[in-house]
């Protein structure tokens, strides 16, 4: 049990440790270390462990940390995930208190966050390509798709409605196509 736990902890401070720009660049490492890695979670358990995630009160990161910590080894899994993914960002900001003054003047660190940022976009973007690599990609699956982002990028419409508005949908849909499906099977 303690290898277990200490394994966790190792693994989300290195999450933690080595990640920039949020949750959603995380989501990467993650999936890496979790799923690929270690295996303690299928593809499908890090799909729903990101939506339970994303629609409870905190942070990704520590939420992913904390689900999975409990599924590996319960409560005390939980603490030490959760701990090591957080560890490191209190260590950085500590030690970034300590020189903020002098720190923020620095042209090279605006430099190495201006890289840093372009590095994020990336993680994101290889996030979203891991965990939508075994999605059911039909003509359903793209409309959604279609229609979220033009809301998103054009309407502007909050996150939050399109996320309710696609889980809606998806229901609507699956009523819908088992309804029609279950009728042609039985010749109706």
């Amino acid at each position: 049990m303690l290898k277990k736990l200490f394994l966790l902890f190792i693994k989300f401070f290195k999450i933690g440790a080595f990640t920039f720009g949020g949750g959603y660049a995380m989501l990467s490492l993650i999936y890496t270390e979790v799923v690929e890695n270690t295996r303690w979670l299928s593809d499908k358990e890090m799909k729903n462990m990101i939506i339970i995630a994303e629609s409870t009160p905190g942070v990704l990161a520590v939420n992913t940390a904390v689900f999975t910590g409990y599924k590996i080894a319960g409560i005390f899994g939980a603490v030490f995930a959760m701990f090591g993914v957080i560890l490191p960002s209190v260590i950085i900001i500590g030690i970034i208190s300590l020189f903020f003054e002098a720190f923020r003047e620095l042209k090279y660190v605006s430099y190495a966050f201006g890289g840093l940022g372009a590095g994020v976009v990336f993680l994101i973007f290889d996030a979203v390509k891991k965990l939508n690599k075994k999605n059911k990609k039909d003509a359903f699956y793209w409309a959604v798709l279609c229609l979220s982002a033009a809301a998103a990028i054009f309407l502007r419409i909050n996150v939050i409605y399109i996320l309710i508005a696609s889980a809606l949908a998806g229901l609507i849909y699956s009523f819908v196509f088992l309804k029609i499906r279950g009728s042609e099977k039985s010749g109706g």
